[in-house]
């Protein structure tokens, strides 16, 4: 096993026991109880809220829980906001993938990652990712490690993210109680994007499957 894949592996494992750790012994309910107090006092909650979008990730919840809290408070007025979070909590781990090189096991997923792209182009296929219900910080990761430029992840995470903010916030809405417990997209909502998401990368992905099977039997 080359060097750089055993530093690899080792890293991924040690930040995947500092998630598990950090998902184990913090809890939704209570964190979003704390923001919740601090929303009288918008000079405590603003760099609180911001704190929560960039920890997020290190605990391993899902973005919505922070999508709903917005809607609570502020109603459907929130979504700018829940969506420029929804952003900015994606980009640590984008940003940690840019660092990781190019050798080893990373690299090769890197290598897999650019060959998606090239086939739904940069913007297209991340926004078709995210419309998956698939956790979005390997998404994110995916992204970093295939070279998405800034500007072009940014477009991509907010496209995909929409839909799913905008549910969490309306849902925050019209909730007469906080909680987050059980708070999550409907099935009818998670079938829905998911088959958009297929519409979004089917045809570019058949298309390259088609060149490539063309090249392989020679017609």
């Amino acid at each position: 096993m080359q060097r750089a894949t055993r530093r690899q592996l080792f890293g991924a494992a040690l930040f995947g026991g500092v998630v598990l750790a950090g998902a184990l012994l913090t809890s939704p309910d209570a964190a979003i109880t704390r923001l919740h107090a601090l929303a009288a006092r918008p000079a405590l909650f603003a760099p609180a809220l911001l704190a929560g979008y960039l920890l997020r990730p290190l605990v391993a919840w899902p973005i919505s829980v922070l999508s709903v809290l917005l809607g609570f408070l502020y109603g459907p007025v929130a979504v700018p906001v829940a969506l420029a979070g929804a952003v900015l909590t994606c980009t640590p781990a984008y940003l940690l993938a840019r660092r990781t090189g190019e050798a080893g096991l990373f690299g090769r997923a890197g290598d897999a990652g650019r060959g998606f792209f090239a086939a739904t182009g940069d913007v297209r296929g991340l926004t078709g990712l995210r419309l998956m219900p698939l956790p979005p910080d390997p998404v994110s990761y995916g992204a970093g490690l295939s070279g998405l430029s800034p500007g072009r992840f940014v477009l991509g995470t907010a496209l995909g993210e929409c839909p799913w903010v905008v549910t969490g916030v309306l849902l925050g809405a019209s909730l007469e109680t906080l909680t987050v417990d059980g708070v999550g997209a409907g099935l009818p909502l998670v079938v829905a994007l998911a088959a958009l998401a297929v519409l979004v990368l089917g045809g570019p992905l058949y298309r390259r499957w088609r060149e490539r099977r063309g090249e392989s039997t020679g017609y």
